[in-house]
């Protein structure tokens, strides 16, 4: 039976062949595509017949010819075949397009590191975004060896990854995608006949188990499902990448000034952060328990890991004492090992090791993770801390250095040692969040139950400062174990208890920060400092603390008095005390989503630039650094794009060796599923950080120089008051705007997938204001229209260029395009936004709307705001076409979007058939309930930032 599915093709073209001429660069990867795609079609004729595979390849070749020859008949033959499914093969037909996706994903991954390598291996100069090019680039400009070591020291950069899960992929379908990439990549190896032979087969094994392989979730997903599937990226990639980035940085860094070594052990630069188990804000599943969890999962990650390591250099160490001499220092440690066997006399690296895997054993028991012990080799003490277990490896390694045995170190103990200090016992630092009017509900309560204010919530903003300061003056609790309180107030006390003891289990690096979302005053903050001290994270004693507090500023409103709240915040004394003892930095955390959401694409973009220009000033005023905290997500319109331009683009002085970022959605699968992928998303974020923070005048230097860039903040802010009104216009001051979204976009059928633990709205309601950003974005996508990500941009700049005679307007726009950073980022974002955008299929969404005249009223007001758009977005930039500085991602787009469209025209379909005929609630096996979250799947794999 196999055989014959492996030369079905020989009579039958493949469904899945790409058609359009790519460059001969490309070549390798249209072999690759074209290979998945026969060998996908190999299987869905073996397994759901020829009539299936037939109707597949009858909708692919009319999709490609409506594509990408505007072909009328074409489209009407599209339609005519998607309408006339039979029920039982609209679901294959679904399938067999989504899968795709995948695939062509996949063989674009590996082509990414094919060429990487090429490049590497050709000795070309080196790229932008990697760390040769920032060194280079500094070294140019003046910037010493030792300078750029030394800002390395103070640094910190750390993306975050949250459980904002619109990565609508299950795991197991991520791991045979994972066995797919790796036998891609074995064919770039020279491989005999047969090897080439079997590995065909083992691909059409891997894509037959794809295709047998439930690919959604009948279940939603819980806290600990999301844990456990973040951990998943840590295995693949960051246990071992990102100790080899610190190697490849120290590594470039010399060499780019002349070689010598560079000892940068001291420095902890890049490390990982999780909101995944923390996150309480909206999610009522997440509390205490779910923290302790997600410790405990992250340590047993760890701890299995360090013991894996251990274990495997314990072999590799055979060097005996009868041959080279040891350290007294290992000797020492050796004579603490419970091994006793006479076989091991003569080898000390080896017992110092077995002493060390037993005491990690009980590490591992000490802290709840015992199910990970295999073989224990003896009773030992556990390690304190992770700096003991630290200073032991860093014995074996002094003892190895200093008897001819340093090279002995680099296959595994020096990365080991640089693990250790990068993850500790906690693997990740684990984030708390929760909402403003949370903590105002339960110190309300407190206060009330304690007999120190009747009514806190009813105070006004002077009067609740002075009360909170007055009570972390005091040294008396609040609460009382004798007094009952409610449900919330019980629950949010336990969890900042729960932070002190996991901070005492894991090291203070386990919870580091506390982020308060809906930021609106200095109370918000003071709050949370209270109930710090409640729980003993605070001791009011000299205000020393171990979580910093992070305001969230995620509104327009909310960004544009974000800066007059900071000042506010430090100029307080015990504030003061609290930031001298963090060393004198405060974290402050940005939204995009919501900032999004509730303005616009131009107008958030812009408020989030002059938010942090003045907080800039204000902590530059206040002898304190600043640290941004990004919460960005994956579309454009939540402040997706690049990451190494994205930094780039930031305003001078803010990013000064200090950022974290929010990795979320499908973008965590795209950037780290794939381990040289990740290494290399892992090396741009310290190559960008390194060139926005030492370059005189910050990586934006230029020409956008004042006064230039004082005309240039002139023109933005104007453009940005013009594309708010457009954007406020349409979305909350159009009667029936609400109405027109919910029946054209799969909003509420995206609310049904088990994508995460937490609900699509803040509240049980239609507004567009408690509807979260995710799921806002997400449906955007889904239909092709992405507003999000350019709505506005269009009327705000033709109203600006107005008559615009004599074309200065217009040059000053250009101006902007080629010498400010930050306009030319929003462009080339909105740039690909646009190329992902098809109206022609939203107009198939809009005939969802059910009222014909609103549906006409709202969709040519969109339609006309594309147009004008598309209009000034060639005007200054002089490009007619789409992604003409991005060919690779413009030959992408041409390959695989007709194999997209099909998705969505069927998404469409059933979308409509379900609406009319709605299934049960319970009927979760539905075939149309079913096929819709099948084209969603489909979908975000294909346009892959959707989320």
């Amino acid at each position: 039976m196999q055989n014959r599915a492996l030369n079905a093709t020989a009579d039958h073209a493949s469904p899945f062949s790409p058609t359009a001429p790519d460059q001969a660069k490309d070549a390798p990867l249209k072999e690759d595509i074209r290979l998945l795609g026969r060998l996908l079609g190999n299987v869905i004729r073996e397994q759901e017949g020829d009539a299936v595979f037939d109707v597949v390849e009858a909708i692919r070749q009319s999709a490609v010819r409506f594509r990408r020859e505007d072909d009328r008949a074409a489209g009407a033959e599209l339609s005519a075949l998607l309408a006339n499914l039979a029920p039982e093969q609209t679901n294959a037909v679904v399938r067999a397009f989504s899968y795709f996706s995948h695939l062509a994903n996949i063989a674009e991954d590996r082509h990414h590191i094919r060429r990487r390598r090429a490049h590497l291996l050709g000795g070309s100069a080196p790229q932008p975004s990697s760390v040769a090019f920032s060194v280079a680039r500094l070294k140019d400009a003046g910037v010493g060896r030792d300078a750029i070591a030394a800002f390395l020291r103070e640094a910190l950069i750390s993306p975050v990854l949250t459980a904002h899960p619109t990565e609508a992929q299950r795991k197991s379908i991520l791991d045979a995608g994972l066995a797919i990439a790796r036998l891609l990549a074995e064919r770039d190896l020279p491989l005999t006949p047969r090897e080439r032979e079997r590995n065909v087969q083992l691909l059409q094994a891997r894509i037959a188990t794809l295709w047998q392989t439930r690919m959604l979730r009948y279940e939603k997903l819980t806290v600990a499902d999301e844990i456990d599937n973040a951990l998943s990226y840590y295995r693949t990639t960051f246990l071992r990448e990102l100790p080899a980035v610190y190697d490849d940085v120290e590594r470039e860094i010399a060499h780019g000034f002349g070689g010598g070594a560079l000892d940068l052990d001291d420095a902890d630069y890049l490390q990982m952060g999780s909101w995944i188990g923390g996150d309480r804000d909206g999610n009522p599943n997440v509390n205490a328990a779910t923290m302790r969890h997600a410790l405990l999962r992250q340590s047993a990650t760890i701890l299995e890991f360090y013991l894996d390591e251990v274990h495997a250099l314990g072999a590799e160490l055979s060097t005996s004492t009868l041959l080279v001499p040891a350290s007294e220092a290992l000797l020492a440690l050796t004579r603490q090992s419970p091994d006793d066997s006479p076989h091991r006399n003569d080898e000390p690296y080896r017992r110092a090791l077995i002493g060390i895997h037993a005491r990690l054993a009980a590490t591992a028991r000490e802290l709840g993770a015992a199910a990970i012990l295999r073989k224990e080799p003896g009773a030992s003490a556990p390690y304190r801390d992770a700096e003991e277990l630290h200073g032991d490896l860093s014995v074996l390694a002094a003892s190895l250095a200093a008897n001819n045995g340093a090279i002995l170190a680099e296959p595994r103990l020096n990365g080991l040692l640089r693990a250790v200090r990068i993850f500790g016992f906690h693997l990740a630092s684990l984030d708390m969040r929760q909402g403003s009017d949370v903590h105002e509900a339960v110190l309300a309560e407190l206060f009330a139950r304690g007999g120190v204010e009747p009514d806190y919530a009813a105070l006004g903003e002077d009067a609740k400062v002075a009360l909170l300061l007055g009570e972390l003056a005091r040294p008396r609790l609040l609460f009382s174990p004798f007094l009952d309180y409610s449900d919330t107030t019980a629950s949010e006390l336990e969890v900042f208890r729960t932070a002190r003891e996991l901070q005492r289990r894991h090291g203070q690096r386990a919870i580091r920060h506390y982020i308060i979302s809906h930021t609106e005053t200095v109370s918000d903050l003071l709050e949370v400092l209270v109930l710090q001290k409640e729980t003993g994270l605070l001791h009011p004693d000299g205000m020393r603390g171990s979580v910093m507090v992070v305001p969230l500023f995620e509104t327009i409103p909310d960004l544009q008095r974000a800066a007059a709240i900071m000042a506010q915040w430090m100029a307080l004394p015990p504030v003061a005390q609290l930031v001298a003892h963090q060393g004198r930095l405060q974290e402050v955390m940005l939204g995009y989503s919501d900032s999004n959401k509730d303005g616009g694409f131009l107008t958030s973009n812009w408020e989030l630039y002059q938010a942090e220009l003045e907080l800039v000033d204000v902590f530059a005023a206040a002898g304190v650094r600043l640290r941004l905290f990004h919460g960005r997500g994956g579309t454009v319109g939540r402040g997706g794009g690049p990451s190494y331009e994205a930094i780039l683009a930031q305003p001078p002085g803010t990013v000064n060796g200090q950022i974290r970022l929010t990795e979320q959605g499908e973008i965590i699968s795209s950037k780290f599923s794939n381990a040289e992928i990740g290494r290399r998303n892992l090396e741009l974020l310290v190559a960008a950080t390194l060139e926005a923070g030492l370059l005189p005048g910050g990586a934006c230097a230029g020409p956008q120089q004042a006064p230039r860039l004082a005309l240039f903040e002139e023109v933005m802010a104007e453009l940005s008051q013009r594309a708010y009104h457009a954007y406020r216009g349409l979305v909350y001051e159009t009667p029936g705007f609400t109405d027109y979204f919910f029946a054209s976009t799969p909003i509420a059928e995206i609310a049904e997938l088990n994508l995460g633990s937490r609900p699509a709205s803040r509240k049980s309601t239609r507004r567009i204001e408690d509807l979260r950003a995710i799921p806002w974005g997400f449906s955007w996508g889904q239909c092709r229209v992405l507003l999000p990500g350019w709505y506005g941009f269009g009327s705000a700049v033709s109203g600006w260029l107005g008559e615009d005679q004599d074309g200065e307007r217009l040059a000053t726009l250009q101006e902007m395009a080629r010498h400010w950073p930050f306009f030319a980022t929003l462009l080339s974002n909105m740039d690909m936004v646009l190329a992902k955008t098809d109206l022609a299929i939203a107009s198939r969404y809009a005939a969802l709307v059910p009222d014909e005249a609103l549906r006409q009223r709202i969709f040519d007001r969109i339609a006309a705001e594309h147009a004008a758009t598309v209009h000034c977005l060639e005007r200054i930039t002089g490009n007619a076409e789409r992604l003409v500085h991005n060919p690779a991602l413009a030959r992408s787009i041409t390959n695989r979007f007709p194999y997209l469209d099909p998705l969505n025209h069927l998404q469409v379909e059933l979308i409509g058939r379900h609406r009319a005929h709605p299934a049960a609630p319970e009927d979760r096996h539905n075939r149309v309930h079913r096929g819709i979250h099948l084209s969603i799947n489909g979908v975000a794999a294909g346009l892959r930032n959707t989320g």
